[in-house]
């Protein structure tokens, strides 16, 4: 799967972006697996070029929530500490 660029990843209806990001979950979780296990990768570059094709898909999703007026209320790094 090649590198997906911000005007791409833009471009694409949100459930799209769903699962490709979903896709993209998967694959890094095996790959983390196959390390963790003592095997070799085939390429270890794509660990990291997946987690930063997922950090895109979710900053272009807060992008679109941000002009939507939608809050991150629910996200427990955005509630008040007591």
């Amino acid at each position: 799967m090649p590198t997906l660029r911000m005007k791409e990843i833009r471009g694409f209806p949100p459930d799209q972006r769903d699962k490709r990001l979903s896709e993209l979950n998967i694959e890094l979780l095996k790959l983390k697996a196959m390390v963790k296990a003592g095997g070799s990768v085939e390429n270890p570059a794509r660990i990291r070029e997946i987690r930063r094709t997922i950090a895109r898909i979710k900053t272009v999703d807060n992008e679109k929530a941000a002009k939507e007026g939608i809050s991150n209320a629910n996200n427990p790094k955005n509630r008040l500490k007591t």
